[in-house]
């Protein structure tokens, strides 16, 4: 029986992803570099994968010209002010309602730093629907997705056995942390992650695409 849900965030929610990438990409052109997406992509949704440091990396091929602090702090400026601009991901909302409707339990868990992700949340008038968010800062360092740690703080908070939950994910480290702790996980891709083939048990291009109903329909018959 299905109990509860349990929503990555960056990619999934709120699209951070993209933005984020884009603007790396015009930084290193502006130097005369091009960024190695294939190696920002394995850090997307946990760094279980690869540690790359896009700053450190762009200050290494400018054999030190340029300063990795001042990289960041314009990548930041200018991813946030996309970020901001950026809605809820479609069929986000419709999801949570219906589930909160139905008695549901509904959480985050993140990769992300609360800092990060309670912020969003608040901002974008979502933060009170969670009944618990769970971030990077709530498991050990370096327990972060891949690893299933956070997915299984969740359950823990949630008071669900990983039967009765479902994961939604854009990530393939999500996508794998959700899979070790044996959670039923729904793979949705975004624009940049949809490049890396990521697939759970089942995949949709948008949650707009798919109701709790039929979600409950296909839990039951597993």
């Amino acid at each position: 029986m299905l109990r509860a849900l349990i929503f990555d965030f960056d990619g999934l929610i709120l699209d951070t992803e993209t933005p984020e990438v884009l603007v790396w990409q015009s930084i290193y052109r502006d130097h005369g570099f091009e960024l190695p997406v294939h190696e920002w992509e394995k850090t997307i949704g946990g760094y279980g994968i690869s540690t790359f440091d896009a700053a450190e990396h762009l200050a290494h091929l400018s054999q030190g010209r340029l300063d990795p602090v001042s990289s960041r702090l314009r990548y930041r400026k200018e991813a946030d002010a996309l970020i901001h601009a950026s809605p809820v991901m479609p069929g986000v909302m419709e999801i949570i309602h219906t589930a909160k409707a139905q008695g549901l339990k509904v959480a985050i868990g993140s990769s992300s730093p609360h800092s990060w992700v309670d912020a969003h949340a608040q901002r974008l008038g979502i933060f009170h629907l969670f009944d618990h968010i769970v971030c990077q800062d709530d498991v050990p360092p370096g327990r972060t997705k891949p690893h299933p740690d956070i997915f299984l703080k969740a359950l823990e908070k949630l008071q669900v056995r990983n039967t009765e939950a479902v994961v939604f994910e854009d990530s393939p480290n999500g996508v794998l942390a959700a899979k070790r702790a044996g959670i039923f996980v729904v793979a949705v891709p975004n624009p940049l992650t949809a490049r890396m083939n990521v697939s759970g048990d089942i995949t949709v291009s948008s949650l707009a695409e798919l109701s709790l109903r039929e979600l409950a329909g296909i839990i039951q018959v597993r």
